[in-house]
C-alpha cells in the first residue's frame, strides 16, 4: 500500500515539475531546453524508482512471490504495448496527414479517402491498447 502511495506522488511530482518548469520557460530565452531536460530526468526518474519498487524485494522459492513477479510483468507488457503502438501510430498518423494535406490541396473531392487512410493509421493505437485490455484482463 505504501508503494502504490509512493508510486502516485512520484508520478504527480513528475507531471506537475515539468509544466511549471515550462510554463516559467515561456519568459526567457532557451528556457524549452531546460524545460525539456527536465521533463526527461523526471520521466525517466519516475520508471527508475518504479522499476526499484515494483520489481525490487526479497527472492522467495515460489507462491505469493512468483505470482506478483508475474503481475508486475503483466504490467509492464501492458505498457509496453500500449506505448509502443501509440509512438508507431504518431509516427503514421505524421506522415498519412501530411501527404492527405498534400493531396487535399491539389484537390478537395478525395477528403472521404485521405481520412481513411488517416484513421487506419491512428486504429494502430487503438490495437495496442486492446491487447493491453486482454494482458491485464
Amino acid at each position: 500500500m505504501v508503494t502504490k502511495i509512493i508510486l502516485v506522488v512520484i508520478l504527480l511530482c513528475s507531471m506537475i515539475i515539468p509544466v511549471g518548469g515550462f510554463l516559467l520557460s515561456k519568459r526567457k530565452e532557451g528556457g524549452f531546453k531546460a524545460a525539456l531536460a527536465s521533463n526527461l530526468f523526471f520521466f525517466f526518474g519516475t520508471v527508475l524508482v518504479a522499476d526499484i519498487l515494483l520489481f525490487g524485494g526479497n527472492v522467495q522459492a515460489a507462491g505469493e512471490a512468483a505470482e506478483a513477479s508475474v503481475e508486475g510483468w503483466r504490467y509492464l507488457a501492458a505498457a509496453l504495448s500500449t506505448g509502443l503502438s501509440c509512438i508507431g501510430a504518431g509516427i503514421a498518423v505524421a506522415s498519412a496527414a501530411s501527404a492527405a494535406l498534400g493531396a487535399l490541396s491539389e484537390d478537395s473531392s478525395i477528403m472521404g479517402k485521405a481520412l481513411i487512410f488517416v484513421a487506419l493509421a491512428e486504429s494502430i493505437a487503438l490495437y495496442g491498447l486492446l491487447i493491453s485490455f486482454s494482458i491485464l484482463g
